[in-house]
């Protein structure tokens, strides 16, 4: 049969599908719509089969908030050109409303829930991926459920969300602060009692090898100095050569600096105040703790200097902080 630009109209109506993929599953169906449907969806997973090894660092990130239950959830594009289609943020407006309706347990389970085509959320993704052509990704999905859950899209580019869960209601104001707060300062846990020992046994072994390293420069730059060189024109290998070359400083002053990083380096190294250098290590992670844990944060929607654990207990003492989860495209 003939295939109508009315007919390839219709079908495009139907998929959003480009006019001559319509045109061509019309004629692969004869005419049949609901074939025609199923071939680009099909031609949708041969798409995402070609593309699977392609990167997907765009896309729209989404959440929604039903009682105490939030969804924070993030469909994934190659391009921000795609990202920004009405299709594609209508699709993941579509997922996040099936997430928060079904609340399911995971990410696979998200993609087995039906959308209101009576298509699962994966068919759905791959036929997106089959109308631009280009890979799209169901990038990350998670539950939370507490007594009070509140919720952050970052508004100017869509690719950035929390949720916090309150273990009882708070203020608007104070859910806005304390959640915005989570997305902007990303801490590695709510309370310094809450940070993995792991997060914080990785802390102290870079801050104790960066204790180690100052003190060995500060021992090879005092040396430098009494010696009449600038501890700045010999701090690589290459600085030393150009240095040298643009007359800065003598080949003999270059052949001094290199034996003096030498010596002094391995004898300071080998010399270390271990009690000193553990001291500084701990207060660097002491630091560490309270500049990336979110209640001993400095809270950034206060006017007056206050920790976000500050915060809190001037709204209500006995309110607390559950959870916290935090997506983002561009980290």
């Amino acid at each position: 049969m003939a295939i109508t630009a009315a007919d390839v109209m219709k079908l495009r109506k139907m998929t959003s599908a480009g006019m001559m993929d319509c045109k061509k599953a019309l004629e692969e169906a004869a005419g049949d719509f609901n074939k025609a449907v199923e071939i680009i969806r099909e031609k949708g997973k041969l798409v995402a089969a070609k593309r699977a090894d392609r990167e997907t660092s765009e896309g729209a990130v989404k959440a929604r908030v039903e009682g105490g239950k939030g969804i924070l959830v993030c469909l994934g594009c190659e391009t921000d050109f795609v990202s920004r289609n009405s299709d594609f943020q209508n699709l993941a407006d579509a997922i996040a409303d099936v997430a928060i309706a079904n609340c399911p347990a995971d990410l696979e389970a998200l993609k087995a829930c039906k959308m209101s085509d009576g298509y699962t959320v994966e068919e759905a993704v791959e036929a997106q991926t089959g109308k631009t052509g280009e890979k799209h990704v169901l990038a990350f999905y998670t539950l939370v459920e507490a007594p009070f859950v509140a919720q952050y899209i970052h508004k100017i580019n869509g690719k950035l969300g929390a949720l916090v869960g309150f273990n009882k209601e708070v203020s608007e104001d104070l859910a806005k602060g304390i959640v915005m707060q989570v997305a902007s300062m990303n801490p590695v846990a709510i309370s310094v009692e809450e940070c993995p020992a792991e997060v914080i046994a990785t802390e102290k072994q870079v801050a104790v090898q960066k204790t180690k390293e100052e003190q060995v420069q500060k021992a090879v730059d005092a040396a430098l100095k009494k010696a009449g060189i600038n501890p700045a024109h010999v701090d690589s290998e290459d600085h030393i050569e150009s240095n040298t070359a643009k007359g800065w400083i003598t080949p003999e002053q270059a052949a001094q600096a290199r034996e003096i990083i030498k010596t002094v380096g391995a004898e300071k190294a080998a010399n270390l105040n271990e009690q000193m250098i553990e001291n500084i290590a701990n207060g660097r992670v002491q630091k560490f703790l309270k500049e990336q844990t979110l209640l001993e944060q400095d809270y950034q929607m206060s006017d007056e200097k206050m920790s976000v654990k500050a915060a809190l207990a001037a709204f209500d003492a006995d309110v607390k902080v559950l959870v916290t989860k935090r997506f983002s495209l561009n980290d």
